[in-house]
C-alpha cells in the first residue's frame, strides 16, 4: 500500500513538473487547470461514431474523458450543450499561416531582364537559388491571431504551414490556431517536406520552364544520393564537394511526408507529371490537386497519391457583351460548370484526399463551396474525413488530433446542428482547451412565440414572434414590424404599437434562463418594465445535410476541349477500296488499289480485296497516302525553351507534353499523323526531343511514339548568341558564332571525361575488396555521352553554311555525326559536305528574308539538296503551316520541277528515315503501322482535303464527323454561355470578363520563337 501511495505521489509530482514552463510571469501565476465538462451534447467523435446525450471532459488543453456515463470532476466548469453538436476541429494541410513569403528582389531571369546565372545566396548552399530545402518552417513561424481568427471562424483548429517559395521549400510545421506563444502551439516541428513546380522568388535564370523544373528536381534527387554516399565516406574524398547545406537538408527531409504543389490550377496533367518524378525516385507524393482531376480521374487514381483538394471554383464571368463571350474557350466554359464536381469525382474514384482553404480569395466562401461540392455528389462522411482524420493521418498526428478521443488535444467545435447542414452555425471553436467564440449569440435557439408584458404608464400585452437573432415581429391588431437584435446576452428591439404611429417604444433587456426582462421607454418619455416568456418554441430543423440530386452538367470528353470525344476512338479493321495509292515506296503510285488494315497494321495491298470484319471506305476517285510526318514541330508542349543556360541537354520535351493542344486535332485535319516535338532554339545544346503520334484523346504518355530512337535539339547562330540582347542584360555565354562552336567543344570534352570516369568507377567496383567509387550522375552529360555512343541523335537548327560546316567538324572530332540539320536554308551551298557527313536535311519550302540569317535562302533549296542525294524533309516549325505540309512539299514541283512522288516523300518516308522510324511508318507497305490519309484530291493539290486521317488503324479525323461535331460544339457553347449569363441575371456574383489564352510556339520573329505567343481562343477552337 505504501508503494502504491508513493507511486501516486511521484506520478502527481511528475505531472506537476510536466506542467512547468521556462517563461517569466509578470504578476500572479494562474494555476487553474482549465477543466470543463460539456454535457448533454451530440458528440461526433469521427466520421463513423456519433454519441447522443454525451459528455466531453477536458483538462489542461486535452480531452480526458468522453462518453455517455462520464463522471464530472468536482472542479469542472459545466457547460450544458443540450441541442448542440460537438465535432473535432478541422485541419488544413496546405497553408502558410504565420510564415511570411519572402519578396523577390533584384534580377529578372527573363529574356529582357537582367540575367542572373548563379545563386546569389551567401553561404554553403547548393547551386540553385530555387532549392530552399534548408528552410525550417517551425523556425520561421510566428503566431498571428488576426490571421488565425478567419480560419477558426470557419472551424479550423490546426494547420500545416510552410514557406510557399521555391521548388524545394523545406519543411512544414503543424501548429494550432490558438492565440498562444509559438512554443505552445507548435505540435510537430518537422511534419512535411514541401516541393513545387514553381521557382518562386528565385531570380536565377535557370530553370525557366516546366521541363527545366522537372530536370532540376531529377538532378537534385541524384545529387543528394551521391552526396549521401560522400558523407558516409563511401566514395573518394568528402572534401570534393565540401559542405552542402542544401543537399544535407534535402536528405534529412526525405523521411517526412512529401507534399508536392504542381503550381498550376487548371492542368490535370501536372498531377501525373509530379507523380512520375516520385515513382522514379521511389517515393510517394501527397499532391495538391489542380481542380481538374475529374477530367482524367482514372489516370489520377492510378497514381495512388493522396490529394489536397481546394474548393476554389472559377466564377461566372460577366459576358453581357457577345464579343466577350466568343473569346471564352469551350474548355473554360465547361470547367466553370463542372469544377464543383471535382471532390465528388475524387471520392468516387477511391482516392484518399484532404480539403484545404488554399486558393480561396475569401475563406468565408469555404462552407458555401463545400456544400456546393456536396450538391454535386461529395458525401458528408468523405468531407468529414477529408477535414479531420485524413490530414492528421498523413501528417502523423492522428494520435493528437483528427477525432475526439481521450488523450488528444482539446480541439473541437460546438455547433448549433449537424456541421454540414446549411442551417448550422459554428458557435464556439475550442483550440488546445481555449474557447474562441464564433457565433455565440446563436447559442440559444430563441426562435418562437413570447408573451410580452408591458407594465407602467400604458400597460399592455403583445405576442412577440422571434424568427432569429435579427428578425422579429409583434402580432397585435396588426402585424407590426420590429427592429430586433440579440447578441447572446442582451436583447434590443423597438416597435410602434399602432401602424403609422410615431410613439415608438424602445426595449432593452437580458435573457435570464429563458425569461427576458428589462426596461423600455416610449417617444413621450414614459418608462416601463417588461418581461417576455416563451409560449411556443419554434421547431429547429437539425437534420443532417440531405444529398440532393447532382445538378445537370455536361459530359467529360477526351480531350477536355472542343472536338473531344465522349469515348476514345477505337482501333478498327478497315478496308479502303479502289483508291489511288501513293506508296512513297518502290512500288510508286498504284491506281484503283485496295488497302486492308487489321490490328493497327497494313496487312494487304492489292485489287479486289475483301474482309467481312473490316469497315469498308470507298476510295474511288480519292487518293491514299502515308500519314504526313512533321520533322520539326512545337505543338503539344507546355514549354518550348529552357533558355536559362547554354547547355540544357538534361531537359526533356517528353516531360511537358500537352495532349489537349487543339493543334493536334487541327493537324490531323491536314493529314499529319506523326510530329517531332523539338525544344526551342534559345541555346546551343537544347533539350531532348519527343516523337509523338497524334492520337487525339490519349494521355500524354499515350501520345509518345514507343520504341523510337531518342533525339536532341541543337541550335546555331543568331538565336543562340542572342543578337537582340547584346546589352548589359545579356551575360550568358556565348555572344558570337565562334563562342557557339566553343560551347559544343567544351560540352563534349566534359562529356568524354565524364564517360571515362564512369568506366573507371565501373571497373574499380568490380575489383573484390576495392573501396567503392561513385561518380555523380549528371543528366546533362548523360545525354551527350549517348550522342557520342550513337544512342541519341541530333536535330540541329541551322541557317548559315559556314556554321553548318564547322558543326559537322566538331561532331566528327568526337566520333559522331549530326543526324539532321533543320531549317537549313543555306543547305544547297553545302549539300555535298552534308552527304559525305551522313546528315539529313529538313527545311522550309520557300521562307526567306524574315531575318538577316536567311537572306541567301532560295525556293530551290529542297530540290537541289534532293538532287545531290540528300534525304530531304519539308518541316513546319509552325502550328498553322503544319496543316498544309502537303502543299509545302508541292512547291518543289513548282520551283524545281521535282516529281510529284519525290515531293510527297519529303513529308512522308523521308522524315521517317530521318527520324529512324521508316521501318514502322512513312510509306504504305505491308507490315507497317496503319498511319494513312485518304485525300479528296491529288495530295499535292491546294484543293485536296483529308477525308480520313488514320493512326495505328484508328480513325482520329473524319471530315463528315467533324462537320457534325462543329454543330455540337456550337450548341454546347451556346448552352454554357446562356447558363453563365443567367448567373448575373439571377443576382449571383460574377467576375469581370477574362478571355481564354493558349500559349502557341511559332517561328516568325526570332524572339517570339523563343518566348512563344499568346493566342486568344474561344470560337477559334
Amino acid at each position: 500500500m505504501r508503494k502504491l501511495l508513493l507511486l501516486m505521489l511521484l506520478a502527481g509530482l511528475f505531472s506537476s513538473l510536466q506542467a512547468q514552463e521556462t517563461f517569466f510571469t509578470n504578476g500572479v501565476a494562474d494555476k487553474r487547470e482549465g477543466c470543463y465538462a460539456f454535457t448533454n451534447a451530440t458528440i461526433v467523435k469521427d466520421a463513423q461514431t456519433t454519441l447522443t446525450n454525451a459528455t466531453l471532459i477536458i483538462r489542461q488543453g486535452k480531452i480526458v474523458a468522453i462518453g455517455n456515463n462520464v463522471s464530472i470532476p468536482a472542479d469542472a466548469v459545466v457547460v450544458d450543450c443540450k441541442d448542440k453538436y460537438i465535432y473535432p476541429s478541422l485541419i488544413d494541410i496546405y497553408s502558410d499561416y504565420g510564415i511570411a513569403i519572402p519578396q523577390r528582389t533584384g534580377g529578372g531571369g527573363g529574356f529582357f531582364g537582367t540575367v542572373q546565372m548563379t545563386n546569389n545566396q551567401k553561404g554553403a548552399y547548393g547551386w540553385n537559388q530555387a532549392l530552399k530545402a534548408d528552410v525550417e518552417g517551425y523556425k520561421l513561424f510566428v503566431s498571428d491571431d488576426a490571421k488565425a481568427k478567419p480560419l477558426r471562424d470557419i472551424g479550423f483548429g490546426m494547420v500545416l504551414t510552410h514557406q510557399k517559395d521555391g521548388i524545394a521549400r523545406g519543411t512544414g510545421t503543424v501548429v494550432t490556431l490558438a492565440g498562444e506563444k509559438e512554443n505552445l502551439v507548435i505540435v510537430k516541428e518537422r511534419a512535411s517536406n514541401n516541393l513545387s513546380f514553381s521557382k518562386g522568388t528565385s531570380t536565377q535564370s535557370y530553370p525557366g520552364s516546366l521541363m527545366g523544373v522537372i530536370a532540376l528536381l531529377r538532378q537534385t534527387y541524384l545529387d543528394a544520393q551521391w552526396y549521401k554516399n560522400l558523407s558516409a565516406g563511401q566514395a573518394g574524398n568528402p572534401s570534393a564537394e565540401g559542405v552542402n547545406i542544401t543537399l544535407q537538408s534535402w536528405n534529412n527531409n526525405q523521411s517526412l511526408p512529401q507534399i508536392m504543389d504542381p503550381a498550376n490550377n487548371n492542368d490535370v496533367w501536372m498531377v501525373l507529371r509530379a507523380d512520375r518524378i516520385a515513382k522514379e525516385f521511389g517515393t510517394q507524393y501527397i499532391i495538391k490537386a489542380t481542380g481538374t482531376e475529374y477530367q482524367r480521374i482514372k489516370e489520377v487514381a492510378g497514381t495512388k497519391a493522396s490529394l489536397i483538394v481546394s474548393l476554389n471554383y472559377p466564377a461566372a464571368q460577366d459576358i453581357d457583351d457577345p464579343n466577350d463571350a466568343r473569346l471564352i474557350s469551350l474548355t473554360d466554359l465547361k470547367h466553370w460548370e463542372m469544377a464543383p464536381s471535382n471532390p465528388a469525382a475524387i471520392e468516387k474514384a477511391g482516392i484518399n484526399f484532404c480539403l484545404t482553404t488554399a486558393d480561396l480569395k475569401d475563406t468565408k466562401t469555404f462552407w458555401a463551396n463545400l456544400r456546393k461540392a456536396m450538391e454535386y455528389g461529395l458525401t458528408e462522411k468523405a468531407a468529414m474525413e477529408a477535414l479531420t482524420k485524413n490530414p492528421a493521418t498523413l501528417l502523423g498526428v492522428y494520435d493528437k488530433v483528427g477525432s475526439l478521443d481521450a488523450g488528444k488535444l482539446a480541439n473541437f467545435l460546438i455547433t448549433s446542428g449537424p456541421l454540414f447542414s446549411d442551417k448550422t452555425n459554428i458557435l464556439q471553436n475550442w483550440v488546445q482547451g481555449d474557447k474562441y467564440g464564433v457565433k455565440e449569440d446563436m447559442w440559444y435557439n430563441i426562435a418562437g412565440n413570447y408573451n410580452l408584458n408591458l407594465s407602467g404608464a400604458k400597460a399592455a400585452t403583445y405576442n412577440l414572434e422571434v424568427k432569429n437573432n435579427s428578425s422579429a415581429s409583434v402580432i397585435a391588431a396588426d402585424t407590426l414590424a420590429v427592429k430586433f437584435s440579440y447578441d447572446g446576452k442582451s436583447v434590443k428591439f423597438s416597435f410602434a404599437p399602432e401602424k403609422k404611429s410615431k410613439n415608438n417604444i424602445r426595449f432593452s433587456g437580458f435573457n435570464n434562463n429563458g425569461v427576458w426582462n428589462g426596461t423600455a421607454e416610449d417617444a413621450e418619455g414614459n418608462k416601463y418594465l417588461w418581461t417576455a416568456s416563451l409560449s411556443k418554441m419554434a421547431v429547429a430543423k437539425t437534420d443532417s445535410v440531405k444529398q440532393k440530386p447532382a445538378p445537370s452538367i455536361g459530359k467529360i470528353t477526351y480531350p477536355f476541349v472542343a472536338f473531344g470525344n465522349e469515348t476514345l476512338p477505337q482501333q478498327e479493321n478497315i478496308l479502303i477500296k479502289n483508291a489511288t495509292v501513293w506508296t512513297s515506296d518502290a512500288e510508286g503510285k498504284l491506281e484503283n488499289t485496295d488497302v486492308l488494315v487489321k490490328g493497327g497494321k497494313i496487312v494487304q495491298i492489292g485489287k479486289n480485296l475483301s474482309d467481312a470484319s473490316a469497315k469498308v471506305i470507298d476510295g474511288t476517285g480519292k487518293h491514299l497516302t502515308a500519314g504526313v510526318i512533321d520533322e520539326h514541330s512545337h505543338i503539344a508542349s507546355v514549354s518550348t525553351n529552357e533558355g536559362g543556360q547554354s547547355v540544357t541537354s538534361e531537359v526533356r520535351m517528353g516531360d511537358n507534353i500537352d495532349p489537349e493542344d487543339i493543334n493536334i486535332y487541327r493537324q490531323l485535319s491536314g493529314g499529319v499523323t506523326t510530329s517531332h516535338i523539338l525544344h526551342g532554339s534559345a541555346n546551343t545544346i537544347g533539350g531532348q526531343t519527343q516523337l509523338i503520334k497524334l492520337r487525339w484523346g490519349a494521355d500524354d504518355e499515350g501520345m509518345k511514339f514507343k520504341g523510337a530512337d531518342p533525339f536532341i535539339k541543337f541550335a546555331l547562330g543568331e538565336n543562340v548568341k542572342r543578337t537582340a540582347l547584346l546589352n548589359q542584360a545579356n551575360v550568358r555565354y556565348p555572344d558570337t558564332r565562334m563562342g557557339v562552336e566553343q560551347v559544343l567543344i567544351d560540352a563534349f570534352t566534359r562529356a568524354k571525361e565524364y564517360e571515362n570516369n564512369l568506366k573507371a568507377a565501373e571497373a574499380n567496383n568490380k575489383i573484390k575488396g576495392a573501396k567503392p567509387m561513385y561518380v555523380r550522375r549528371d543528366l546533362e552529360l548523360d545525354a551527350l555521352v549517348e550522342i557520342m555512343n550513337k544512342k541519341r541523335f541530333i536535330t540541329c537548327h541551322s541557317y548559315i553554311a559556314s556554321e553548318i560546316t564547322s558543326t559537322m567538324r566538331v561532331a566528327e572530332k568526337f566520333g559522331f555525326n549530326v543526324n539532321t540539320f533543320t531549317h537549313i536554308l543555306e543547305g544547297y551551298k553545302v549539300a555535298d559536305k552534308m552527304k559525305a557527313h551522313g546528315a539529313n536535311a529538313s527545311t522550309f519550302s520557300d521562307w526567306w528574308a524574315y531575318k538577316l540569317e536567311v537572306q541567301d535562302a532560295i525556293p530551290y533549296n529542297a530540290y537541289i539538296m534532293n538532287a545531290v542525294g540528300l534525304n530531304v524533309c519539308i518541316n513546319s516549325d509552325d502550328a498553322e503551316q503544319a496543316r498544309r505540309l502537303n502543299q509545302e512539299a508541292a512547291k518543289s514541283v513548282k520551283y524545281g520541277g521535282m516529281s510529284e512522288e519525290d515531293a510527297l516523300k519529303m513529308v512522308t518516308i523521308n522524315p521517317a528515315k530521318a527520324l529512324h522510324v521508316a521501318d514502322k511508318t512513312g510509306s504504305i507497305k505491308v507490315g507497317k503501322d496503319a498511319d494513312l490519309v485518304l485525300w479528296s484530291d491529288n495530295p499535292l493539290s491546294i484543293y485536296a482535303k483529308s477525308l480520313y486521317t488514320i493512326v495505328d488503324g484508328t480513325i482520329y479525323f473524319d471530315r463528315e464527323k467533324d462537320a457534325a461535331m462543329r454543330k455540337q460544339v456550337a450548341a454546347e457553347r451556346t448552352r454554357l454561355i446562356n447558363k453563365m449569363a443567367g448567373e448575373k441575371k439571377e443576382g449571383r456574383p460574377t467576375a469581370p470578363f477574362s478571355p481564354s489564352y493558349k500559349f502557341v510556339s511559332t517561328c516568325g520573329d526570332d524572339h517570339m520563337h523563343k518566348l512563344g505567343l499568346l493566342e486568344v481562343t474561344g470560337d477559334n477552337e
